[in-house]
């Protein structure tokens, strides 16, 4: 099998092919005699990037749903809807100011408790992808793989999400937080406009923001870092 290498190589190298031709039958020399393969199958690249989601979309949800995934979290952290922002300064001057501060844990706690019916959700968009599907991923960007569980995940769990949100907002008094900030502003500000925005929904829409950023942090950290392709279809897909 060497000899036999060797000699389409060199026999290659007496009609002077470019260096660009040399190189690669050089390679492929290189990689016959190793057993290495030089492509990767459809298998392996659908196999490989339903385990990426899998492994992204589990590590993201897991991270969310715990105590304080949102509320410790400065870059996914619920604050009061941008209308609400009159509202917060107000009561804050007046002295109300715990009753802020409950109401934003209140929606901290109802996100995290919302993420935790993210993973089965996820898992089965996972096992739906199609070759095409996973070819597409591949050749994307960074967040990619993110953007197809998106399209694929969002009104479902727009669905699992908004009952199990309104169910926390109601356990912990989120709501009658919300009625309260909006009720004392509502007294307060005699002749400006009354604030009385769906908690439940703004709640629901940071959640999902929320849980598919954390995704595509996972994501690009499978892409760019070899450390995080803890298994060998990773390595294999990835790696190159």
């Amino acid at each position: 099998m060497k000899k036999i290498l060797i000699l389409c190589i060199f026999f290659s190298a007496v009609h002077l092919p470019s260096e660009a031709q040399f190189k690669n039958l050089l390679d492929k020399a290189k990689n016959a005699l190793s057993g290495k393969q030089t492509t990767l199958s459809n298998e392996d690249i659908v196999a490989g990037l339903k385990e990426a989601l899998a492994v992204g979309s589990q590590k993201g949800a897991s991270t969310l749903s715990q105590v304080d995934g949102f509320f410790a979290n400065a870059a996914l952290k619920i604050l009061l809807p941008p209308e609400a922002e009159k509202v917060e300064s107000t009561l804050r001057k007046v002295g109300l100011g715990k009753q802020v501060d409950d109401a934003i844990l209140s929606m901290n706690r109802a996100a995290e408790d919302a993420c935790k019916s993210a993973a089965p959700i996820f898992g089965n968009a996972i096992k739906q992808m199609s070759f095409q599907d996973a070819l597409g991923i591949l050749k994307g960007g960074d967040t990619a793989a993110t953007g197809y569980l998106r399209g694929k995940t969002s009104n479902e769990l727009t669905q699992a999400f908004r009952p199990v949100i309104e169910q926390s907002l109601e356990k912990v008094n989120a709501t009658r937080y919300w009625n309260t900030l909006i009720s004392s502003y509502n007294k307060i500000n005699f002749l400006g406009k009354k604030v009385n925005p769906d908690l439940s929904a703004y709640v629901t829409e940071k959640a999902l923001s929320g849980i598919f950023y954390q995704v595509a942090l996972e994501e690009k950290n499978i892409r760019k870092d070899p450390l995080a392709r803890t298994s060998e279809i990773l390595q294999k897909v990835f790696g190159k």
